[in-house]
């Protein structure tokens, strides 16, 4: 659920978050107030409680910066709401009349379900209650494919964590330089990992790993997070600087860990 089109608080912090570091570090109070649309002093008693959860920091009435906890919760939240846009902009606005949902058991045409994001892709099934319904346009066997229309509410996305895993290049030990049992630990858990270089292959197979995909791994990272898919990606140092410039564009946010000895 995206909360922050929910809470008008959040969205109102939100934005006077970036306008002060679009500004920083020299901010008016009333100038927000005035891009935002609510009063100066509704500004100041919102910048006043930012201070006191630690996401500006403040050394004058109109000298102000964002923290690095402030950046991040900003971050998070752009994140949301890109993911909202791109459903919005892919599944919605280009197939409108239609969505397609893979059918959690037997169901027959004109059935009301229930739409949820399971790993990346869309259910339909009659036992839960999610946020989004819609209304089947055909029968449909379980686990088949099957047209949804008549959409109402949100698709709830599971919140994403990217992980990011660093190996040196072969010509720094490589995949025998890398802290296998941390690299264990740290994909144990996940239903989706990408593989970026030979060296980051040879050592998720040395743990007994496939990667998911390795070739288009930045922008399937991407992809499978507007989809609420989260994912670990195990990569080759020199092309970790590109693969967190294109997260960090994106608005998501990870985890690095580096996995040298």
């Amino acid at each position: 659920m995206i909360n922050l089109l929910h809470s008008k608080k959040d969205s109102t912090k939100f934005q006077i978050l970036v306008e002060i570091a679009a500004n920083q570090p020299n901010v008016r109070q009333r100038e927000i107030a005035e891009k935002i649309g609510i009063t100066p002093q509704a500004v100041s008693e919102y910048i006043k409680e930012l201070t006191d959860e630690g996401l500006i920091l403040s050394d004058g009435r109109v000298r102000y910066k964002v923290t690095k906890k402030g950046i991040e919760w900003v971050l998070e939240r752009t994140a949301e709401l890109k993911r909202y846009a791109m459903y919005v902009m892919e599944d919605i606005i280009s197939h409108v009349s239609v969505w397609t949902a893979i059918a959690d058991e037997d169901y027959r045409t004109g059935q009301k379900v229930s739409l949820v994001m399971r790993d990346g892709l869309l259910y339909a099934n009659t036992k839960q209650e999610h946020a989004a319904t819609g209304v089947l346009i055909s029968d449909v066997k379980a686990g088949e494919d099957v047209g949804v229309t008549d959409l109402h509410g949100l698709i709830e996305l599971e919140d994403v964590k990217i992980t990011v895993c660093k190996v040196p290049r072969v010509e720094r030990g490589g995949s025998k330089n890398v802290d296998l049992d941390v690299l264990e630990e740290l994909v144990k858990d996940s239903r989706y990992i990408c593989a970026l270089g030979v060296e980051s292959l040879i050592a998720l197979k040395r743990i007994g790993k496939e990667p998911s995909i390795m070739f288009g791994a930045k922008d399937s990272i991407v992809e499978a997070a507007f989809h609420g898919l989260s994912s670990v990606v195990v990569s080759v140092d020199e092309e970790v600087p590109q693969l967190l410039n294109r997260l960090e564009s994106e608005g998501l946010v990870y985890e690095l860990h580096d996995l040298r000895k």
